[in-house]
């Protein structure tokens, strides 16, 4: 029985998540936990920012972020520094070491997704990478109740 494509995209998803489980478990690619990758990539790609717009970019609460970042602050990854403009708030700045631990991190990564890849054509890349930014973004995308 052919499945129709709503239940082919959900049980592959789970294929997947299982998957990538498996091998950020058994491959130690950096000091870094999926958030901290995604806050720093976030502050490595658009500059130094608040926690409560991070909080907006990734559809968080502030107090998760707030944790996360804690975190990476405690690792000396990240930096606060006031703001301002506000003098309660302050703005989130990636450290020497913090860049070094992302770019080591990201390296690790792209080499896992390019050894899985390997037999793909670069087309089959692309095409594959832009149909995951399309579903992600209509994930986000959505108001849920």
């Amino acid at each position: 029985m052919e499945q129709d494509g709503l239940d082919l995209i959900s049980m592959e998803l789970a294929v997947l998540i299982r998957g990538v489980t498996y091998i950020s478990t058994k491959q130690k690619l950096g000091n870094l936990d999926r958030s901290g990758f995604l806050l720093l990539h976030q502050i490595s790609t658009h500059g130094s920012v608040g926690v409560k717009t991070l909080a907006n970019e990734f559809h968080l609460d502030i107090s998760t972020v707030s944790r996360q970042a804690s975190a990476l602050e405690k690792k000396g990854y990240l930096t606060r520094k006031p703001d301002p403009y506000d003098g309660r708030a302050y703005t989130l700045h990636i450290t020497e070491l913090g860049a070094k631990e992302f770019n080591l991190y990201k390296n690790n990564r792209l080499n896992a997704i390019r050894e899985v890849l390997e037999e793909w054509s670069e087309e089959e890349r692309v095409a594959f990478g832009k149909y995951l930014r399309k579903f992600n973004q209509s994930l986000i995308s959505k108001d849920y109740p």
